[in-house]
């Protein structure tokens, strides 16, 4: 895979983006949208390098695009959503030249990248302009009220204090109010239909479990597959501490629920990889 780094046209003028984008290839590769964490107060695009967007990318050789999208200390919502709708555009618009087969378009983030992508899908399906394949909320920051799980959470990593700091940033004057759209807080979305098939995992003893949890369900019970793993924990973003038993478990899981999505592995051991996960179970 080569790196490089690109410039998209934004409804505030443009942004940096990084690019992933393998060495060669003799037919159309998935496109996958990539959104980074960090409560929308924090983070950067380079982020992805140590996350499940890269791991993605490295084993189904997709085209990976991961915006430096607004961050909500200077600009608060509709901001960081202006931004990764921007990045799916490029993506899709320039799909030909990247050589990226259209019908796979997936988006996908963690923590506050994975309520962004959730946020891109909705906005992508209400204005019917690009079909997106598949979704990848990971553990994702949807809610902007507290639920049981991040009600009174001192999880490792996002806790209770922390995630109203997010939000209230984010959100500024609607902060509280019952005027937060769905394309700001996901979890306010009341029509699930036509939305993209869904894989995503949580812990159970972090903060965005329940919400996580509502979001599956709600997508199932309008009829969009969605699969969930929960694993036993209360670390935020524990998928980043590669060496735990966990990490390894949900990287498994996440390559084979996204192979019927993305396709057939890129490297050349990928499907060794995929039987021993399956064997391991």
């Amino acid at each position: 895979m080569k790196t490089s780094h690109i410039r998209i046209d934004t409804p505030a003028g443009g942004m940096t983006a990084l690019m992933m984008r393998p060495e060669k290839t003799d037919q159309p590769v998935p496109g996958l949208l990539w959104l980074h964490g960090g409560g929308y107060v924090t983070g950067m695009a380079a982020m992805v390098h140590f996350t499940m967007g890269h791991v993605l990318a490295e084993h189904f050789g997709c085209v990976l695009i991961a915006p430096n999208y607004r961050l909500a200390l200077k600009h608060p919502y509709p901001a960081a959503l202006e931004d990764s709708y921007a990045a799916l555009r490029y993506l899709y618009d320039h799909a030909e030249e990247l050589g990226v087969d259209r019908n796979r378009i997936i988006v996908g983030g963690e923590s506050a990248g994975g309520g962004l992508a959730a946020a891109v899908c909705i906005c992508a399906r209400d204005r019917g302009e690009i079909p997106v394949s598949f979704q990848i909320p990971l553990y994702p920051m949807l809610d902007c009220e507290d639920t049981d799980s991040s009600r009174h959470s001192h999880s490792h990593g996002w806790g209770t204090r922390r995630n109203h700091w997010g939000w209230r940033k984010y959100l500024r004057e609607m902060y509280g109010t019952d005027k937060v759209p769905a394309w700001a807080s996901p979890s306010r979305e009341t029509d699930y239909a036509g939305l993209p098939p869904c894989y995503t995992y949580v812990e159970d003893n972090e903060p965005f479990h329940d919400e996580t949890v509502t979001y599956v369900k709600n997508l199932r019970e309008a009829g969009v597959e969605a699969q969930m793993d929960i694993f036993h924990g209360n670390i935020h973003g524990f998928d980043a501490m590669t060496w735990t038993k966990n990490a390894k478990a949900a990287k498994q899981k996440l390559l084979r629920a996204a192979e019927k999505y993305m396709g057939s592995s890129y490297c050349n051991e990928g499907k060794d990889m995929v039987e021993s996960f399956r064997n391991k179970d």
